[in-house]
């Protein structure tokens, strides 16, 4: 009875200690290895997610400005300004017009629907990531300035590419670059708009390196002219929403231009040469940390 009870008294051998010490570091070694994973999944999850969140914004933004886009024939009228829209085959590209996608903000503000838009982007500093940044200007005065102006602020991060690509409604061709200046594409739009956009997220696997994650949308333009069917005219119709004279038509012409003025008299801009004002200022670049780190649209020119 006494050698029962001693033999039940005894502790643990060494042996079995190391099995369950073993047992107990390969367990933990599994649990970290697993919250470790899961880290990781949701760091990849979030960063997907970001780029995702920026760029569904971004096209958003875009796509409602460019789809309003119009142009102004009575360009000579009085009071009237000329309207363009220019998109430059840049590394990334560049692209400036009016538009009637202006949102009044303040109550009883001197403004309207119309409004001028530039969009381009630049290298940002190093600490708020790689790549350029895609930059937002919106003036609410439309004037003889078209990418001068207005407030300023940025629209993505991140940016390895920003592409635009342009359809013809004549001969139904994509096309690298639009100018309404040009004997090409002379005051006219596009029929759709294609915009080509690439960010930049970190590779999962080595954090030093980046991934591309690319966007693509096409956006069709309410007051350009329709596509010309060529093998059966019939089927054309009315080459745009308003005669193929932009915005407001062969109507815009008859009155003299958006006011109500009278259609004669003295203009100075009547014997204005379309494109003669320079569009891109020599100088007055926008401040790009300022912009970044204010939060804040900033006042400037675009270039």
């Amino acid at each position: 009875m006494i050698a029962l009870r001693q033999r039940s008294r005894r502790g643990m051998t060494l042996f079995e200690v190391m099995i369950a010490v073993t047992v107990l570091v390969a367990m933990s070694l599994m649990i970290m290895q697993t919250l470790q994973g899961s880290v990781e999944f949701k760091d990849l999850l979030d960063d997907r997610d970001s780029v995702t969140r920026q760029a569904r914004v971004a096209l958003s933004k875009l796509r409602r400005d460019i789809a309003l886009a119009y142009l102004t024939p009575a360009w000579t009228s009085i009071e009237t300004v000329q309207t363009v829209f220019v998109g430059m085959d840049d590394e990334p590209d560049t692209l400036y017009f009016a538009s009637l996608a202006h949102r009044r903000i303040y109550r009883d503000s001197r403004e309207c629907d119309q409004t001028e838009i530039s969009v381009w982007a630049e290298k940002g500093p190093s600490e708020l990531g790689s790549g350029y940044v895609l930059y937002h200007r919106e003036s609410p005065r439309v004037d003889e300035l078209p990418d001068e102006q207005g407030k300023v602020y940025p629209l993505a991060y991140n940016v390895r590419s920003f592409n635009l690509r342009y359809l013809d409604p004549l001969d139904n061709e994509w096309k690298d670059e639009w100018d309404t200046r040009n004997s090409d594409t002379n005051y006219r739009m596009p029929r759709s708009v294609e915009i080509g956009l690439v960010l930049l997220t970190p590779d999962p696997d080595d954090r030093d390196r980046s991934l591309e994650v690319p966007f693509m949308t096409t956006v069709n333009l309410h007051f350009a002219d329709k596509l010309v069917n060529k093998n059966n005219p019939k089927l054309n119709g009315n080459p745009g929403p308003f005669g193929g004279k932009g915005l407001m038509g062969t109507n815009l012409l008859a009155t003299g231009g958006y006011a109500s003025g009278p259609t004669g008299g003295s203009n100075p801009r009547r014997n204005r040469t379309p494109g003669s004002t320079p569009l891109r200022p020599k100088d007055g670049k926008i401040n790009s940390n300022n912009v970044l780190r204010g939060g804040r649209g900033s006042s400037g020119s675009k270039r």
